[in-house]
């Protein structure tokens, strides 16, 4: 049996784009699917903190957030968050940046490591972010992480043990070691095999060509082995 593709995504809760580029690698993966000799691929998420220092509670909204950390003119913060839910809107998600409650992502990301280990990445990859951009949720506290635990069928006691314990802040950091030697410095980024680099939310279609072009040489790999 030919070996899955593996694709490690280097992304953060609090990332626009990163949710963009999901979705559009879920589509991209998606129509890939439909080929007779469909590429079999596993996604794994990992952590990146776009800006560790945020308060859990940020003062202001999100284009405040973008003003002060990019230093621009909440103007130019504003139409920045208007391009981009946009194109959000064109992966299908309704991006709700008047409802955003800006805050740091640790929390969330040791959260992910927890679902990873009960085989539910995905499914909390996709229920945080939903509930970061489209639902105003507050991804920095307790009780709402618990909350979309339970969502995205978890334990609730033992994800607020998991938060609560803090022993998956080494797998965070982890990630975050790993991702400085591939020399990552934005998100999303992915990264297929283990050898080459894909940055930025690349359109669907995209996704689909590398898989299958990647699937072409498990499969030519496999011959030759043979």
């Amino acid at each position: 049996m030919t070996e899955a593709i593996k694709i490690d995504v280097w992304s953060d809760i609090a990332c626009p784009w990163c949710y963009i580029g999901k979705r559009n690698l879920e589509n991209g993966l998606a129509a890939a699917s439909a080929d007779e000799d469909a590429p079999v691929v596993e996604v794994t998420y990992h952590s990146f903190e776009l800006s560790p220092d945020t308060p859990v509670d940020f003062e202001g909204g999100e284009a405040d957030y973008l003003a002060r950390h990019k230093g621009i003119s909440p103007e130019q913060a504003s139409s920045m968050l208007e391009r981009v839910t946009g194109v959000a809107a064109d992966a299908g998600l309704e991006y709700r940046f008047d409802l955003l409650k800006h805050t740091n992502t640790v929390k969330a990301h040791e959260l992910l490591h927890f679902a990873k280990e009960q085989g539910r990445q995905l499914e909390l990859a996709e229920r945080l972010m939903s509930a970061y951009f489209t639902e105003g949720r507050h991804l920095g506290r307790e009780d709402e992480l618990v909350a979309l635990a339970a969502d995205a069928g978890l334990d609730a006691d033992a994800a607020r043990g998991a938060l609560q314990s803090g022993r998956y802040l080494a797998a965070v950091r982890a990630d975050q070691a790993q991702a400085a030697a591939y020399g990552i410095n934005g998100v999303p980024f992915f990264v297929v095999d283990g050898k080459y680099g894909v940055s930025g939310a690349q359109p669907a279609e995209a996704f689909t060509q590398i898989a299958r072009q990647v699937w072409a040489e498990h499969r030519e790999a496999d011959e030759a082995a043979a």
